[in-house]
């Protein structure tokens, strides 16, 4: 098991690459079950939760292979054998499993999803809308039994706008007879694009982006070849790296567009944006204003961005808000930053931070993936060595980033974990 080390003081300077989305990636994968022959995928990212899913699908009989940002997935020899638990329990996304195989073998049994650990996400939204569709939904020794004899469209009002809800419900719809539509949907860019993976497997879909979705089922769908979206939180991640402690960094590989909110106030802040096509410059502010942050859905300011951007005000002057209306339970990040000095306290969903204050090196440890993107960027603004561990969370999300931010012109490295502080860590 390995450790981040991180020595602050260095400016970010040049251009880095965002990889395809993370949030997209890990539907489309199980959106392949869907086909009847197969299907390549372009620009995945390399991390863990793309490895996992790649050993679920071939678990139930498709021939994946995934290199240089490449999958592809036969598959013609997929069954519906049950995943109860193993990898399930480890990817919070392992629930499109059940609305790709509910859709193409009208039964599944996926084990209750793990992932980061962000206070309750329940599935009833998910759930309600199998049901709609005409399925049976059991919850059975901790993993969850879906049965249908047939799926049949329906009209399926989301109580909760839920992004995971809205693609699982997709899945499921695109090989159910007749007419689906999904109202109060979500519209993140991450669901057009399964949408569009969607469509050219020959699904019939239109609304996708907007809070109404209707889908025509088909009897069967097809291989393609898809190339994902841009990552718009890492995009955002390093736009925040930028602003803190950047001389001029480009973030390659973006849709400006999604990045609005975040844009917007960056630039609130006093810090300099630029955008192009498929690009975006940020350059260096100087002096940071403080502002408010409150987290919305799609296309509001994202809670994915939340933690890093709890990391920025620590430098900006004055005091500042931060209300999560989405993952409450998001702020776990707050004590290991008050450990490198941060001035900074949580009141019910919302996180007080005064500044500028000077972070000082510390050890710290990520509890989720955001949040260690935010003690990331903390160790890279702290004065001394910041040691970041937790590592497996940052991997399911992030891509490179450590070879990224060294390439930018940060002091960061990984150190294999003595026995010691395994055992530590083991008895925590």
């Amino acid at each position: 098991m390995e450790k981040l080390k991180i020595k602050g003081g260095y400016s970010l300077k040049g251009t880095v690459k965002v990889d395809g989305a993370k949030n997209s990636a890990v539907a489309l994968v199980p959106a392949a079950i869907l086909a009847e022959s197969p299907i390549t995928i372009e620009g995945l990212p390399d991390i863990s939760d793309i490895h996992m899913l790649k050993g679920l699908l071939e678990e139930i009989g498709g021939d994946v292979t995934f290199e240089d940002g490449v999958m592809q997935i036969d598959p013609k020899k997929m069954t519906a054998m049950p995943l109860p638990n193993g990898k399930v329990k480890k990817l919070r996304a392992s629930y499109y499993l059940m609305g790709a195989m509910l859709g193409r073998f009208n039964k599944a049994v996926v084990g209750l999803p793990g992932g980061c650990h962000l206070g309750p996400r329940p599935i009833d939204q998910h759930i309600k809308g199998f049901e709609a569709l005409g399925a049976e939904v059991t919850n059975e020794q901790g993993a969850i039994y879906l049965r249908a004899k047939e799926l049949r469209g329906a009209r399926i009002y989301l109580d909760v706008v839920s992004v995971g809800a809205t693609i699982n419900i997709m899945l499921a719809a695109v090989r159910a007879k007749g007419q689906t539509i999904i109202e109060n949907a979500a519209k993140e860019p991450e669901i057009i694009d399964v949408a569009t993976l969607l469509s050219n497997m020959g699904a019939k879909i239109k609304g996708a982006g907007t809070d109404i979705i209707r889908i025509d089922g088909v009897k069967q769908l097809h291989g393609c070849r898809h190339t994902i979206i841009p990552d718009r939180i890492e995009a955002g991640t390093f736009m925040i790296m930028a602003a803190a402690v950047g001389e001029g960094v480009i973030i390659d590989n973006v849709i400006p567009l999604h990045m609005e909110s975040l844009t917007a106030k960056l630039r609130e802040m006093n810090v300099p944006i630029e955008l192009g096509e498929e690009r975006i410059f940020v350059g260096k502010a100087d002096v940071l204003k403080t502002v408010d942050i409150k987290t919305l859905v799609y296309p509001g300011f994202p809670t994915d961005l939340q933690q890093p951007f709890t990391s920025l005000l620590t430098k900006a002057s004055g005091s500042a808000i931060i209300t999560d209306t989405i993952y409450p339970a998001r702020f776990k990040h707050i004590d290991e930053l008050r450990r490198m000095g941060a001035n900074v306290k949580t009141e019910g969903r919302s996180a007080i931070i005064n500044g500028p204050v000077q972070l000082q090196g510390a050890n710290v440890k990520a509890s989720d993936l955001r949040a260690g993107a935010a003690l990331v960027l903390a160790g890279l603004m702290a004065d001394g060595v910041t040691e970041v561990t937790g590592l497996e969370h940052i991997d399911r999300g992030y891509s490179g980033l450590t070879e990224k931010l060294t390439a930018l012109g940060a002091n960061i490295w990984r150190e294999e974990m003595s026995k010691e502080e395994l055992e530590e860590i083991k008895s925590s």
